[in-house]
């Protein structure tokens, strides 16, 4: 079992991403779980063609002691399982310490003994990387980190943050920064500006997504890119970002 997080601030582009990315991992043959770490918890709504799903946090307010491994996970388009960790009621409690919570309680409840997954991928909000938001990346969950980023300055100024938490784990046997995913957002100086990034943290660009018409029209549809446009160019942008990542 592999376990990626993919990482980059809220709005970028990272559940398109992931979820794309979880199809093109499926349709290689592989088990994926997909597990939405943001308390939107709108991650795997691509996936699941409007079938409701209980978040994890959800079901511990309404009964913790009773709650079932079936009403917080789903198997969605493509087998890809999909679960939310939601986040707390609004003003009340932590986002960050629910992350914590939720994916502790999934583990207890056997999701991956009952799924036997060859891919865990962690959607993670990075806007701030608190303890809760950076559990996948310490704390055994995940393997390797992914970092989405376009060109944006503020984009950047996030992924630089999350990198910058990476590089303060080493040592202690943490996940390890995989690369930087560049999102286009045709910006002045894009790629340069990423380029940049990944070299200041010794990394590289394993990807490139092309802003694309298609993809804002699959998002429109609640579905992912590559059941909308399988044999599209961007599609084959994911299915490459499966093939390294799988390698």
């Amino acid at each position: 079992m592999k376990k990626i997080a993919i990482y980059g601030k809220g709005g970028i582009g990272k559940s398109t991403i992931v979820s794309n990315l979880s199809v093109a991992l499926s349709r290689m043959g592989y088990k994926v779980i997909q597990i939405g770490c943001d308390p939107k918890a709108d991650s795997t709504i691509s996936l699941r063609n409007g079938a409701p799903l209980k978040t994890v946090l959800q079901a511990m307010r309404e009964d913790m002691n009773t709650m079932k491994l079936e009403e917080i996970s789903l198997v969605g388009y493509e087998g890809v399982v999909c679960v939310e960790a939601g986040g707390p009621i609004p003003g009340q409690g932590c986002a960050g310490r629910g992350i914590i919570t939720a994916l502790e309680k999934a583990e207890k409840l056997g999701l991956y003994e009952k799924y036997d997954p060859d891919f865990v991928l962690y959607d993670v909000l990075g806007d701030v990387v608190c303890g809760g938001f950076s559990m996948p990346m310490r704390g055994g969950y995940a393997d390797e980190v992914y970092i989405v980023s376009s060109g944006e300055n503020m984009s950047i100024y996030a992924a630089a943050n999350i990198a910058t938490a990476l590089k303060g784990f080493e040592g202690r046997g943490y996940a390890s920064l995989g690369g930087i995913i560049l999102n286009h957002r045709n910006v002045k100086n894009e790629n340069e500006k990423v380029k940049e990034l990944a070299n200041d943290f010794e990394t590289e660009i394993v990807s490139e997504i092309p802003w694309s018409e298609k993809i804002q029209e699959a998002d429109e549809e609640k579905k992912t890119l590559m059941e909308c446009f399988p044999e599209s160019s961007e599609a084959g942008c994911f299915i490459e970002l499966a093939k390294y990542i799988s390698k």
